[in-house]
């Protein structure tokens, strides 16, 4: 078996080999090929997972490459984790798409990489990235499966989807973390408690809670009585208040899908929210002599490497993935990406019917599809309109800034991002 990792000077990269090479089946005939762009990293990670399979004595094989092409011949799984112009969330351009909003418009936002001004720029700029590597991936290794950690999820799983033929699901690790936080909240552990998720990346719903036959939804919501919860998770709290559920991703981060909480700086405040300016890169750390202990291997509760196996041995893994609707929520569009309980064996992925969604959810959930479909319907017909329009539909953009500004915001960012030969598809 081949698994490739694009992006794995991030830090998925130590962290999925780790999680594969903890699967006994994996741990002899198996080739860990690593893919980044930056040979510093590149070297690093190489090394670590080299430490690994000779620390542990496995006949494991690990390989790298700058160039992806060079490693995707043969792949059977193929695991992205990219950002492209820059780091993720720290330096150029993510300071520019969450600081000049902010500074010049008002408008603000903190991870900026779902949906929103940050997000739909950011989509634009890793569009071109992903769909090379899905059209290197039909030419090279056509029947691997590609797992996606890149934001923004939604969009690049509905890129992936719509302009290419490459069988790909979107992983996101906020409903396990909601999951045990949900967890906390209840004073029971995590292990006891069941429960079923649907809806779209960052925006799915808690919609049920169980510990065996018992309905968890009551205690939770009981946690609106407990000051020292609520202040810890203001947002979804006051979300599940008033439209009755409880939603995946942390309150700093929901609280930028919506327009209810971050208008003013008093609200800021008061929902106890993140600074809205981005940081520049800080210096580079420098690496010790020493070689840290040999880590054990231990599983994380990253999906990937569960999806593997259970493709390769066949025995059945159940998760939260992003895949194409088709008919999965009823009351969202068949052509947009949901995030739904999914089955994966030998067959591959295969999502679950969910029927529809309570009402209002669906009507949450639209209010950011309709960003998603926009930017997609952008890059796809190289549209500057287009981008634009997903912007101005943005929930929380819309709240806080007029069509005119938006434009004039707009325009402002692309002339850094095209100036930065980011937006070249669009030349």
């Amino acid at each position: 078996m081949k698994v490739v990792i694009v992006g794995a000077g991030s830090h998925f990269g130590a962290k999925l080999s780790r999680d594969i090479l903890s699967f006994p089946e994996f741990q002899q005939d198996t080739t860990i090929a690593l893919c980044d762009i930056d040979p510093v990293k590149l070297e690093r990670v190489t090394r670590h997972v080299q430490r690994l399979i000779d620390g542990h004595g496995l006949g494991a094989k690990v390989e790298s490459s700058l160039e992806r092409r060079e490693l995707l011949d043969g792949a059977d799984f193929v695991v992205a984790s990219i950002s492209v112009g820059g780091a993720a969330y720290a330096g150029f351009p993510f300071t520019a798409e969450v600081n000049i909003p902010f500074q010049k418009y008002g408008l603000s936002q903190t991870v900026a990489d779902t949906i929103g001004v940050g997000g739909v720029f950011r989509f634009l700029r890793t569009a071109p990235v992903q769909l090379a590597l899905c059209h290197d991936m039909e030419e090279l290794c056509p029947k691997a499966l590609l797992l996606n950690y890149t934001n923004p999820m939604a969009m690049l799983t509905w890129l992936h989807s719509a302009g290419s033929t490459i069988a790909n699901v979107g992983l996101c690790h906020s409903v396990q973390h909601t999951w045990a936080e949900i967890a906390g909240y209840l004073g029971i552990p995590k292990e006891e408690i069941t429960y079923y998720v649907a809806g779209i990346n960052h925006q799915a719903w808690y919609l049920t809670l169980r510990r065996g036959s018992e309905d968890l939804r009551p205690q939770l919501r009981a946690c609106l009585d407990d000051p020292e919860i609520l202040a810890k998770d203001r947002v979804r709290f006051e979300l599940m208040r008033y439209f009755d559920y409880f939603v995946t991703e942390s309150t700093t981060h929901c609280s930028e899908y919506h327009p209810y909480f971050r208008r003013t700086e008093a609200q800021i405040e008061f929902y106890g929210l993140k600074t809205h300016t981005a940081r520049e890169l800080p210096p580079p750390s420098e690496e010790t002599a020493e070689e840290p202990p040999l880590p054990p291997l231990d599983p994380s509760e990253e999906y990937a490497s569960k999806i593997i196996h259970a493709m390769v041995t066949g025995a059945p893994f159940a998760f939260n993935g992003n895949i194409m609707n088709m008919g999965l929520i009823d009351n969202l569009p068949g052509n947009c990406c949901v995030e739904v309980p999914c089955l994966v064996d030998a067959n591959g992925v295969q999502g679950c019917r969910v029927g529809a969604l309570p009402t209002q959810l669906a009507h949450l959930n639209l209010t950011n599809i309709a960003v998603q479909e926009l930017a997609v319907e952008a890059f796809l017909t190289r549209s500057r309109d287009r981008a634009f329009q997903a912007c101005a539909l943005d929930p929380l953009a819309k709240s806080v800034l007029s069509l005119e500004d938006l434009r004039s915001l707009f325009d402002d960012l692309w002339a850094v991002e095209k100036e930065a030969g980011l937006l070249a598809h669009f030349d």
